[in-house]
């Protein structure tokens, strides 16, 4: 899709088309469609490498492996995540890893001593994470994501397409459940995050990530004791960035 003749559409009408249009087909062909169909070169892939990206990335990397891969490397990862996002990129061969970092100057004026994640989680995800996130989305009218709907209430209702702002987010695995992801790391032989055998079933920053009891939800460990539940990535419009 040309950039003008998006840009003339209602973005919320277009999201709503589009999502009806995939109900019912499979993760395979939704991301085909996105990719090669309706935003070749102009949509990427945000993964955090977290405990299920292995599913997505492989599944993006059968339609195209240039898709763009934007990960935040916000300073405060787990060492795992680190190099679990060098295995996972050199087995899938995935050839446009594009890390996102925060703003030197935004981390000098706000965060110097790296403690703003204690003071106020929210600021320090703004700095860390959704702000990187928009700049490196500029280039793009649509991003893809891995979001499911199990996972938390929160995501409970969570569809294949959404409007993002300006930008189409598409949401393939939404509908996946906890069976179908493990079935799909087995038959495709696919590693694991290290992390997850130490009941790590979601994972962050490590300052604000712990891991999850037994009947919790699968985010219950992020910002664990506060009513924080999601980084702010996916909700816009993201109207204070230039």
């Amino acid at each position: 899709m040309s950039a003008l003749a998006f840009a003339s559409l209602d973005i919320d009408d277009y999201a709503r088309s589009l999502d009806a249009r995939l109900q019912g087909k499979p993760a395979e062909d939704i991301l085909r469609i996105a990719i090669a169909e309706l935003f070749p070169g102009q949509i990427a892939l945000v993964s955090s490498f977290g405990a299920e990206a292995a599913v997505l990335l492989h599944l993006v990397a059968q339609v195209d492996r240039s898709t763009p891969v934007l990960f935040l490397e916000t300073g405060k990862l787990f060492d795992e995540t680190l190099a679990y996002r060098d295995l996972l990129i050199d087995k899938l061969g995935l050839t446009n890893l594009r890390n996102l970092r925060p703003d030197p100057r935004a981390l000098a004026a706000n965060d110097e001593g790296g403690t703003l994640w204690f003071r106020d989680a929210d600021a320090c995800c703004r700095i860390r994470k959704v702000e990187p996130l928009e700049r490196g989305l500029k280039p793009f009218a649509a991003s893809i994501n891995g979001r499911k709907r199990f996972q938390a209430a929160t995501r409970s209702a969570i569809p294949l397409v959404e409007a993002d702002g300006a930008r189409l987010k598409f949401n393939p695995l939404a509908d996946w459940g906890p069976a179908e992801i493990e079935a799909y790391f087995i038959h495709h032989d696919l590693p694991r995050h290290p992390l997850v055998a130490q009941g790590y079933p979601s994972i962050g920053c490590a300052p604000c990530t712990q891991p999850v009891q037994a009947g919790e939800d699968t985010r219950a460990g992020r910002w664990r004791d506060s009513e924080k539940t999601e980084c702010g990535i996916h909700n816009r419009p993201y109207s204070s960035l230039k």
